[in-house]
């Protein structure tokens, strides 16, 4: 531990009215309630109680400065100037021995003490009661509520990723970089949804209680060129010839694991929908499926023939797609 006067900012020659002032000053200041964000500041307000109860208890001060005990309170070792010295007739160190420190882990905010005193200066659970919610304003204080308080937690930190559909299909993994500057390697399992979040146990920030973190990863899947993702199902529009439609054809269709046969049937309108089934994402039903739209798209360019073969269709068989939308 640190000098206690350091660490309270004050100087050895400092009155205990400026001794308990500057602590007053930095209680405030350091108060875990204050500093949430801070995961260093739990460790800060220990350290500060510490050095209070040293330099604000006029005997423990004066055993200090004669160096008696250490910036903890703990006796220094004097030698052998005689096997008894300094201590009371049942062993124990005299008023000097008495000592309480200030931990914060596991268990929260702890304080032990290794003998009763009378402090000269105000003791620490009077002066925080007073600052923290002693009267009628405030927040209550109540420093053995510490004791039971469970370890403040870590902080998350969080990190994206972007992957393509087939490998949101079949899953994947994927090497991330996160804010504390540490790389992790994610694996991505099949069928994720686009902007869902992976949370990896522990891959975060360290709190000052001991526990760690989580590290939030989104995931985000880029557009594919061809396949519209519909929950677990896919959509695709597929472009077909005007005779395909008309005959009827064989055609093949893409599929995230590769091509397949898709049997066109004689007469297939623009828009009429074809079901492939299980070509779809991973689901937790099992796969979904692939909905084919056919597309009629004509030649590039005018062909005599087409046009004057639709001039006799149009004479010799009108017909009216848009009858029941007039």
């Amino acid at each position: 531990m640190r000098d206690p006067y350091e660490i309270l900012g004050v100087s050895k020659s400092a009155s205990p009215e400026d001794i308990k002032k500057a602590y007053r000053k930095l209680a405030k200041k350091l108060h875990p309630d204050a500093n949430k964000k801070d995961p260093k500041a739990a460790n800060k307000f220990a350290e500060l109680n510490g050095a209070y109860e040293i330099v604000g208890d006029d005997d423990k001060r004066k055993a200090f400065d004669r160096g008696e005990i250490d910036a903890e309170g703990k006796p220094r070792f004097r030698g052998f100037e005689g096997f008894g010295a300094g201590q009371r007739p049942g062993g124990g160190f005299g008023r000097d021995s008495n000592f309480e420190t200030f931990t914060w882990g596991p268990e929260g905010f702890q304080r032990s003490r290794g003998g009763g005193f009378s402090g000269g200066g105000g003791g620490i659970d009077e002066i925080l009661k007073g600052m923290f919610g002693g009267g009628r304003r405030g927040p209550q204080f109540d420093p053995e509520h510490f004791a039971e308080a469970p370890p403040a937690a870590g902080r998350d930190v969080t990190g994206a990723v972007t992957i393509t559909l087939p490998e949101a299909a079949s899953g994947t993994s994927r090497r991330v970089s996160l804010p504390t500057g540490r790389e992790i390697d994610v694996k991505i399992p099949p069928g994720l949804a686009d902007g869902q979040t992976i949370r990896l146990k522990g891959q975060g920030m360290p709190g000052p209680g001991g526990a760690t973190g989580d590290a939030l990863i989104t995931v985000s899947i880029a557009p594919h060129p061809l396949f519209q993702r519909d929950g677990a199902d896919l959509r695709l529009e597929l472009p077909v010839t005007l005779y395909e439609a008309v005959l009827g054809a064989k055609v093949r269709v893409p599929t995230l694991d590769g091509a397949i046969e898709l049997a066109i049937p004689a007469g297939t309108s623009s828009g009429r929908t074809l079901r492939i089934k299980g070509k779809g994402m991973p689901g937790k039903d099992g796969a979904g499926d692939l909905y084919v739209t056919p597309r009629i798209v004509l030649p590039d360019g005018s062909d005599a023939e087409l046009d004057e073969l639709m001039k006799r269709w149009r004479d010799q068989k009108p017909y009216d797609p848009r009858r029941d939308i007039n």
